[in-house]
């Protein structure tokens, strides 16, 4: 299973390429846009899965055919290797399937990465059959002494996108945020059966 495709809060103009402030994405969007959302910091880096198969632990990119680079390879192994953390997987799991998703970033991982300091792993969902809550993950984050993105707000998809205007600091590197990932703060999904997520950059704005 590959991470969710998170789209951007606005449609794009097809000449210039730059978002159109106000007009969303998608219809659901503007529907739920005056809910209350969660937004966490999006970290800059390569998307990277810890898979449980319910007896052994294994990790990948993106995608099967992505590779990961050796240095990040060796800081995921030190995090989720080894026969203690085998028992946190086994404890908290059993023999269910379970992905953590997350983002691996730092030094040699991505332009800017130096920004974030030495190679890391961070934690921004799980899927276990289904999305877990904030708090389910963050508990496991906890379990495995990794650290999750950091919830920077909450508020309106307008809310949003003027919080990310002002081009906030980063909680996770030095200079600016690169974003936000904004989901209700009760999962949600279309009626294509996906999950309602979007992502503010402030490149964009």
């Amino acid at each position: 299973m590959e991470y969710t495709k998170i789209p951007n809060i606005f449609r794009r103009d097809e000449e210039t390429n730059k978002l159109i402030d106000g007009l969303y994405s998608t219809p659901e969007l503007f529907f739920l846009q005056d809910i209350s959302w969660q937004f966490t910091e999006k970290a800059d880096g390569t998307n990277i899965r810890v898979i449980w198969d319910g007896y052994r632990v294994s990790f990948a990119g993106r995608t099967d055919k992505a590779t990961i680079q050796p240095h990040l390879l060796k800081r995921l192994e030190e995090l989720f290797g080894g026969e203690d953390k085998e028992e946190i997987f086994e404890q908290t799991f059993g023999k269910k399937e379970v992905i953590l998703f997350g983002e691996g970033f730092g030094e040699k991982i991505q332009k800017g990465g130096e920004l974030y300091g030495s190679v890391d792993f961070i934690l921004f969902d799980v899927w276990i059959g289904m999305w877990l809550q904030r708090d389910a993950v963050e508990d496991i984050a906890r379990k495995f002494g990794i650290r999750c993105v950091p919830v920077v707000g909450y508020g309106s998809l307008k809310g949003a996108v003027e919080f990310i205007k002002k081009h906030p600091g980063s909680l996770l590197r030095n200079g600016e945020m690169e974003g936000i990932v904004c989901r209700p703060q009760l999962e949600l999904l279309d009626r294509r059966g996906e999950r309602i997520i979007v992502k503010v950059k402030c490149r964009d704005f």
